[in-house]
């Protein structure tokens, strides 16, 4: 099991202790589970919080297995869990001394799995990979300590919410037509403060293309064969066998302690699991080396693929070429949950974060059209991929049928038919019945309208900013102006009542700033033009479309009469306001040309 944290001040201790603690109590033989802690930010509190957590894990494991404690991270359980009066008083003893024992005390079981804390070296000329790099790092220490043949990853938030979920997971793998169908099962991301964020997404994407070749690999949540991430083609199983050790030392890089268990993994054989895993420690040193994989297949052929900041992505498309296919995992309780990225500049970032790598992999010679031509990715399972990955490029369009309304308006032209004329039925049948589906879709997977309504907003107002600096950061990155920046999402615990855009000067608030203040120009245009020539050529259905943008992107014009967080800076208000006069001189320099 390994958990990926990079920063202790975006990523809070206690959230990857919490994860930590959820994954050491899960129902499954101890002896055959490891968990292991990557701290990219070799961070004294992230240790030291490990050093107390495995402390206490020592208590609680037992505590939530004694009592089949449902949800196994502290941080949730405590609050929401308290006995009844009409508990045993054992229950009720051993609940009040595990609450005061899980601020600071130490522990008395060692039935517990191993806890291996991990932070790699890195110099600041040698490129590390970000959390790719880290995974890989976590996929040969553990190959040398315990070598399971299968790996969980999560992210530092993402706590088991399901105690049973590695059994399940371990079901479909085994259960699987000669063991050997899924390379990866995917357990989809829920939020415990969101619970409407991805719920669309996954209940029908996720489970539609599972009839394909399987979900997508989402970077958490997902329950790898050891063997697949080494390399190994689906085809290779039936001619597995004895491997010339010089291949393995291009392959692997020059560890013949890793090259053994690496060995032994592709010729299909179980992993001896060491009870002392200290042992390995010197060895673990050194495939933690910065240089180690110089010369080597790792990021390229191996391991978790570099060459995106979408790692997650890429690595389940190549996966997928190879004629894998994998699984969905969806329990009820739901498997993982973790916290939303807040809805401010921080989620903004994640975003273009995941449009820019996204593209990357888009405009690279492992694209799923390449993949369908020459590898084996299956059609539409292609057609998947391209789906995900265009998000970026729709930023243009949208952006553009946004401004349309708002241009017919200023311009005093219409493109949409009139109100009186037959033909106006047809994109007015076609705006409804879009919405009424996608509003049935939130009412079947038990959402509220209000999730719909806020998720439609957001929808809009994430693709026209987030996703469209994504795009220039992408386009950038291609003709060589820029490199590939991993930027960490601010992992925070918040009520899940909190549902406010908080601004600040992020130029990720330009583009909706400007495209309200264009509408409120179009306004302004009209109804002059109306009060002066008594006559218009806009027709009802620009200015409904307008207002249904406006409404989209209520969150600033509200901010322009707000202060504070909710309110939208001076500075982004001017720099909008300049290309809204910009965007208005054009349109009356096109009305008069034409």
């Amino acid at each position: 099991m390994f958990v990926t944290t990079a920063d202790a001040e975006l990523e809070p201790p206690i959230i990857t202790v919490n994860t930590v603690l959820s994954l050491l109590a899960v129902d499954y033989p101890v002896h055959k589970l490891a968990c292991y802690v990557s701290d990219d930010a070799c961070s004294p509190l992230n240790f030291y919080s490990l050093v107390e957590a495995s402390k206490f894990a020592k208590l609680w494991v037992p505590f939530c297995k004694k009592y089949n404690v449902q949800i196994r991270a502290p941080f949730r359980y405590f609050p929401d869990s308290e006995p009844s009066d009409s508990s045993s008083g054992e229950l009720l003893q051993d609940w009040k001394n595990m609450k005061v024992i899980s601020e600071n005390r130490g522990g008395l079981s060692d039935e517990i799995p191993h806890l291996v804390y991990i932070s790699r070296e890195k110099r600041p000329k040698h490129p590390h990979h970000y959390k790719a790099g880290a995974m890989n790092v976590l996929t040969r220490v553990s190959g040398l300590m315990t070598n399971a043949p299968f790996m969980l990853n999560v992210d530092c938030d993402m706590y088991a919410n399901n105690p049973e979920i590695v059994l399940q997971a371990m079901c479909l793998h085994l259960g699987s037509k000669n063991e050997n169908e899924f390379a990866f099962i995917q357990s989809p991301q829920y939020f415990y403060d969101r619970p409407e964020n991805l719920c669309i997404l996954n209940e029908y994407i996720g489970k539609g293309i599972v009839g394909i070749q399987g979900p997508f690999y989402q970077g958490t949540g997902a329950f790898h064969r050891r063997d697949v991430v080494y390399g190994l083609c689906l085809d290779q199983i039936e001619h597995q066998g004895n491997i010339v050790e010089d291949e393995l030392l291009k392959k692997f890089g020059n560890s013949k302690e890793f090259i053994k268990s690496a060995a032994q993994t592709l010729e299909g054989k179980t992993g001896g699991y060491s009870s002392n895993i200290s042992r390995s420690l010197d060895e673990a040193h050194r495939v933690a080396d910065c240089g180690y994989e110089y010369g080597s297949s790792w990021g390229d052929e191996v391991g978790c693929l570099y060459g995106a900041t979408a790692e997650d992505n890429l690595t389940g498309l190549v996966i997928h070429s190879k004629g894998w296919r994998s699984g969905y995992c969806l329990p009820i309780p739901h498997a993982f949950l973790g916290c939303a990225s807040p809805s401010g500049p921080a989620g903004m970032r994640q975003q273009k974060r995941w449009a820019t790598g996204l593209l990357e992999i888009l405009f690279s010679k492992r694209n799923p059209i390449l993949a369908t031509l020459i590898g084996k990715l299956q059609f539409r399972q292609c057609l998947a991929y391209l789906w995900i990955l265009t998000w970026g490029l729709r930023s243009i369009p949208e952006l553009c049928y946004i401004a349309l309304p708002a241009y017919c308006i200023i311009t005093n032209s219409t493109f949409l038919p009139k109100v009186q004329e037959p033909t106006v039925l047809i994109p007015l049948a076609l705006f409804v019945i879009y919405k009424l589906y996608t509003l049935l879709e939130y009412i079947q997977a038990g959402l509220s309208i209000r999730s719909w309504w806020v998720n439609n907003c957001m929808a809009r107002i994430v693709t026209t900013s987030a996703w469209l600096f994504g795009l220039v950061n992408a386009a950038l990155e291609q003709f060589g102006f820029s490199e590939a920046v991993f930027e960490i999402t601010q992992k925070i615990h918040r009520p899940s009542d909190v549902d406010e855009v908080m601004f600040d000067d992020s130029p990720f608030f330009v583009p909706g700033t400007t495209i309200i203040l264009v509408h409120l120009a179009a306004w302004a245009t009209g109804l002059l033009r109306l009060q002066s020539q008594g006559a218009h050529g806009s027709g009802l259905g620009d200015y409904f479309c307008s207002v249904y943008v406006v409404l989209c992107f209520f969150p600033f014009l509200r901010g322009l009469f707000m202060t504070g967080k909710k309110g939208i800076p001076w500075s982004t208000i001017c720099k909008s306001t300049a290309l809204a006069l910009l965007f208005v001189q054009w349109c009356k320099m096109m009305s008069s040309v034409n």
